[in-house]
């Protein structure tokens, strides 16, 4: 690939990679981890990831449990998750925090699975917009004497199957998490 096109690759991998940040988010019915991995807690006046203050496991396929290196951090997480837009309630007994996820209900995996394909279609028009970017890059070094026409065009070429690329693997994505929510 040309070093020309190398930024406009980085830039469809974070869109690539934020998208899958957002999925990591979605939670569908089963315990995992990563839905905590927003949150932060108030660790001596800094606010700390859950889990730099606390080991986080999965016992059950529908439960997450904390357990705090300090037992004076039990309130201060429990107060995190509670303030998050997570929508469970946290249960404690003092030492341990356990998180139940209920069962999804066929109408919530319905709509989880529409906000999926949201996300996909603007992951994908921010994919297009990059290559829009390329494209109006490549147009200015046309204008310039330094470029062929033939090698402007092979690079527009490279810079759409870059795009078809990305876009397969956005709609990859999002058929894996419709099924992921869907499956009961």
């Amino acid at each position: 690939m040309d070093d020309r096109l190398n930024v406009y690759e980085d830039k469809m991998q974070k869109t690539m990679n934020n998208l899958n940040d957002e999925y990591n988010g979605i939670r569908a019915g089963r315990a995992n981890p990563h839905l905590l991995d927003k949150l932060r807690v108030d660790y001596y006046g800094t606010p700390t990831p859950i889990q730099q203050v606390a080991n986080v496991n999965v016992p059950e396929p529908r439960m997450i449990q904390i357990q705090p290196w300090e037992p004076s951090m039990v309130k201060a997480i429990e107060k995190a998750i509670n303030t998050s837009d997570l929508g469970i309630n946290p249960t404690n007994d003092g030492k341990l925090i356990r998180l139940v996820f209920p069962e999804l209900t066929e109408e919530r995996r319905k709509e989880l699975a529409k906000d999926v394909k949201k996300k996909g279609e603007n992951a994908k028009v921010a994919i297009r917009n990059i290559r829009r970017d390329g494209n109006d890059m490549l147009k200015k070094l046309s204008k310039s004497d330094d470029i062929s026409e033939d090698e402007v065009h092979d690079l527009e070429d490279e810079l759409q199957k870059l795009t078809d690329k990305y876009i397969v693997k956005v709609d990859k994505a999002v058929d894996e998490k419709s099924k992921e929510i869907l499956t009961v």
